[in-house]
């Protein structure tokens, strides 16, 4: 098989079957899985929250047409831990190099 048809050719879209081998790894993350939980980046604002951006949102979106209607279905805040976690772990990897950035996809607590 070419290069070319290797990055460019179309993939193989059914897995191969391949034979079912229960080993101690599958056993082990399930395990690790089992006592690890994410934790959201956002949370639910709370009710006074929900209310001042409710209306400030609504209020601009109607813009000059006072006969429209709007229906805010979720409100969300960052979430005050991910964002502590997030910034000290990005801190650490740092390190020595300031001009370095990083991306947190996801964080994990222990239950």
């Amino acid at each position: 098989m070419g290069l070319f048809q290797r990055l460019f050719g179309k993939k193989n879209k059914t897995p191969e079957t391949a034979p079912m081998v229960v080993d101690s790894v599958k056993v082990e993350k399930t395990a690790v899985s089992e006592e690890w939980q994410e934790l959201p980046f956002y949370v639910t604002a709370d009710v006074p929250e929900k209310e001042l951006v409710t209306v400030v949102a609504t209020a601009i979106a109607a813009g000059d047409q006072p006969n429209s209607q709007f229906v805010v279905k979720k409100i969300q805040v960052k979430n005050p831990e991910a964002q502590l976690v997030s910034l000290i772990a990005t801190s650490i990897a740092a390190g020595d190099q300031p001009d370095s950035q990083f991306i947190v996809k996801k964080i994990y607590q222990r239950k």
